[in-house]
């Protein structure tokens, strides 16, 4: 123990790395070696697990002096930032929607930290402030989650978080006179609040251990039922599970408060879903499905009715009825069969249905009859994404668009005429009618075709030497469609080009193109990428020299492993947020929720082998020469421990054979990046963007 302190009090002591000239921290060590099947792995920097510890504490305030300082001496990032600044000021509105009779929007004037909530008599009416997340802070660290309003719509329920933690604080408000109840929810998380009469239900975990609440281990996941005008500790436990601690528990329920929904996730890649009729007294949940890797997501109940999208039988999904009298899968009746595109959402518009598929990983619109009839293709502006907003019995339907080059846009959708009218547009001072965006599908080394994304001027010349900010994701399901960020345009306006890759693991094409991502085929998802960057070479675009890569989270691993393994192929790297030791994942939080994609170290020897073989942290190697890097991560962020970026970091800048700096910029009050208030994203994309230009050899103009 003694060595441990003597070793850690040396955490502000600088080291030179001559060859760099950069005097990096040295982080506390100890000589921590864990065995897996027989193997020994040295995991020297096991103390910066600890994120609360004084030791660790110093070498965070080190390392972001170190890279403060660094970042200070690019010569425009005050001019980076202040075009920023410009480019982010518009008004943003989002979809309006109904609730008892009354209208709400979200809207940002231009540069406010968080959207706020607007009230109106009627569409389109007078806005009033109904609830402003800018005055629940003074720094704008506390973000407003989401909200729900109870049956008779007397009571609004609002769920907060603070500093980017995933936990979530729950407030009532009274909807007639603004007024804030006394009512407040604690330590809930993955759920908000579902109302039930007088009251609603919400999803938490026990009171975390103090100064653990960021990093420890969540398990038995509890649902209860909170009645309003009562203090939390009166909360009844409705539901858990403690002989499956590592799963999530919700529930939810329709709109008429006759049939609730109780559902199981955590221990694969979909979900358990059980159903109960409150029309019955004492009725008890039955269980309507039973294969946890596959999804089925409610979507509107009619009488004894209840309308589901599932994938069970149809990778890319389909539309399915079943009965609360014969609830189980075997009786449930197909509505909408499976189609060639992936089917994303559906909602009830009216008396209609509206289908959003994605093709190619754009977005196409469908209206259908009740009866499953297919009737008419809503037409978009372009190639992007859509998000609809309807709901059965209402004629006003609205969708948002945006694209590369389209910013988020809301229509206001003419069932009956098929036609659609722009609600709302932003007013923009930039023109984004010099920029393009094409599609191109590269050959991954296994043969497979890999759509990506290009966005750039139309006056773009091939020649080689373009400077290219590859993004992506690749895991979980999710897609990455077409959508609009300002914070890009800087990079645009300066000859940039900003390509993005669909790579296995995610949605694009159901489910065989995120299973084709997952476990022992995770490497696919780096070889997707990485043979993106050399389709770019070889067309012309650029070359080796003009290449950086960024991704966050399940895309910070994939930066951090395609870094591993091709150094030579990238100049620069920006992983955020990433998962990068793939060991010891599972032990942090609710790290555990990732093993259907991931697969553990502990199932078996030959997926310890294979994680080991392109965990990030474990494949840097001392005398590489790597790129220039600059980690991201932050001190709140509980959904991927800060340990993951502080080891790498560390490791990397200990490796590091080259020139190129390695520096790690560590957010305070901020987490995975939901919620992150507007001021700190401007700084922190001045931050990275000014490092990708400065070593891409961009000049600012």
């Amino acid at each position: 123990m003694r060595k441990f302190i003597a070793l850690s009090a040396l955490t502000l002591t600088a080291t030179t790395m001559t060859a760099q000239n950069i005097a990096y921290p040295k982080a506390p060590k100890d000589g921590t070696v864990d065995t897996y099947f027989g193997v020994k792995v040295p995991d020297p920097y096991r103390p910066l697990e600890a994120d609360r510890s004084q030791e660790t504490m110093a070498w965070v305030e080190a390392e972001n002096k170190v890279t403060n300082a660094y970042l200070a001496k690019i010569p425009f990032r005050a001019k980076l930032l202040k075009r920023l600044k410009e480019v982010a000021d518009f008004e943003k509105v989002g979809t309006p929607f109904n609730k008892n009779g009354k209208w709400y929007v979200y809207k940002n004037n231009g540069l406010q930290n968080q959207s706020v909530l607007y009230q109106m008599d009627e569409l389109g009416g007078q806005l009033n402030e109904f609830l402003d997340p800018n005055k629940l802070s003074d720094d704008g660290t506390v973000a407003l989650q989401s909200t729900s309003f109870s049956k008779d719509g007397r009571y609004m329920a609002y769920v907060i978080s603070r500093s980017g933690s995933d936990w979530q604080e729950i407030y009532v408000k009274d909807v007639a006179t603004g007024e804030l109840l006394s009512d407040h929810i604690e330590w809930a998380k993955f759920g908000g609040a579902q109302w039930c009469g007088n009251g609603f239900f919400y999803s938490a975990y026990d009171a975390p251990e103090k100064g653990k609440e960021f990093s420890s281990k969540n398990e038995v996941h509890k649902v209860y039922y909170h009645k309003i005008g009562t203090k939390q500790s009166d909360d009844v436990l409705f539901y858990q599970n403690p002989a499956h601690p590592l799963r999530f528990y919700s529930v939810s329920l329709n709109e008429d408060e006759t049939m609730m929904f109780l559902n199981e996730s955590g221990a694969g890649s979909g979900m358990n879903l059980y159903v109960r009729d409150l029309r019955v007294p004492n009725s008890q949940f039955i269980q309507m499905t039973s294969n946890m890797d596959l999804q089925y997501s409610p979507i509107e109940t009619i009488g004894d009715n209840i309308y589901l999208l599932t994938n069970d039988g149809a990778p890319r999904g389909r539309v399915m009825v079943a009965n609360i009298h014969k609830p189980g899968f075997k009786d449930w009746k197909e509505l909408i069969a499976e189609s060639k595109s992936v089917l994303e959402d559906v909602q009830f518009a009216d008396d209609k249905l509206i289908l959003t598929y994605s093709q190619d990983a754009s977005t196409h619109l469908y209206v259908y009859s009740i009866d499953g009839k297919e009737l008419n293709e809503i037409t978009l502006p372009t190639v992007g994404r859509a998000y609809v907003n309807s709901k059965r019995g209402q004629k006003e339907c609205f969708y948002s668009f945006s694209s590369f080059t389209v910013p988020g846009t809301i229509y206001q959708y003419d069932i009956a005429e098929n036609k659609s009218t722009v609600y709302t547009a932003p007013k923009i001072k930039f023109d984004l009618d010099k920029y393009t965006t094409q599609q191109v599908f590269v050959t991954s080394k296994d043969g497979t075709r890999v759509p990506m994304f290009l966005t750039y001027k139309k006056d773009l010349k091939r020649n080689g030497k373009n400077p290219v900010l590859i993004y992506g994701y690749g895991g979980f399901n999710v897609s990455l469609p077409p959508s609009f960020s300002s914070m890009r345009i800087p990079f645009l306006e300066n000859g940039g080009i900003y390509a993005q890759v669909n790579l296995r693991g995610g949605s694009e094409y159901g489910e065989e193109w995120h299973v084709a991502g997952t476990k022992m085929q995770k490497q696919n998802v780096f070889d997707d990428f990485i043979s993106s960057a050399e389709w770019l070479i070889t067309n012309n675009f650029t070359s080796k020299d003009h290449i950086a890569i960024m991704g966050g989270s399940n895309g910070g691993l994939l930066v951090g492993a395609c870094m591993t393994q091709r150094p030579d192929l990238f100049k620069v790297c920006i992983p955020q947020v990433g998962v990068m030791d793939m060991l010891r994942y599972h032990k942090f939080t609710i790290g555990w929720n990732w093993a259907p994609d991931y697969g553990t170290s502990e199932d078996s020897r030959e997926m310890f082998e294979y994680l080991y073989s392109y965990s990030p942290l474990h494949n840097l190697k001392k005398g590489v020469s790597y790129p220039a890097t600059l980690v991201t991560t932050a001190d709140h962020d509980d959904r991927v421990v800060p340990a993951h970026s502080f080891k790498f970091a560390a490791t990397l800048q200990d490796c590091q054979a080259g020139t190129a700096p390695v520096l790690i910029r560590i957010d305070s009050k901020a987490g995975h990046g939901s919620g992150k208030p507007l001021a700190k994203q401007l700084e922190e994309q001045a931050d990275i963007y000014g490092f990708i230009m400065k070593h891409l050899g961009m000049k600012f103009k």
